[in-house]
């Protein structure tokens, strides 16, 4: 499951299916489907939507690149999937989420990992 999802990260701009992440696992795609679930909390296909969502929201915060752009860029086939898929994991639509970043300038360039370390209390 973790060669699939591994996998998942650093290619997910193409095209993935189960099938192929099940070769990729090892095992049938009936099983494939129902140990990711198990194991991650959240489907294959889900899975992938969300890390491509992930990598739209930092290139519509760092980047002037038109959204139809970044939707094709990090895997989408369709604006109209990508805008609907985008909303529901962030709750707006990528051109609201992109306004309200828009004039931070750096401020977002700290990892986020990091910056939840530094708030941490020591002790």
């Amino acid at each position: 499951m973790l060669r699939a999802r591994d996998t998942m990260d650093r290619a997910f701009a193409r095209p993935l299916d189960v099938p192929a992440l099940a070769r990729v696992a090892h095992v049938s795609p009936a099983h494939f489907s129902r140990q990711f679930r198990a194991t991650f909390g959240e489907t294959p296909h889900r899975y992938l939507q969300r890390r491509r969502v992930e990598r739209a929201m930092e290139l519509l915060r760092e980047t002037g690149r038109p959204v139809t752009e970044i939707c094709f860029d990090v895997g989408f086939s369709s604006l109209g999937t990508f805008s609907r898929t985008f909303r529901e994991v962030t709750g707006e639509p990528p051109s609201a989420y992109r306004a309200r970043f828009a004039g931070n300038g750096n401020a977002l360039r700290v990892p986020a990992c990091w910056a939840m370390a530094w708030l941490r209390p020591a002790g």
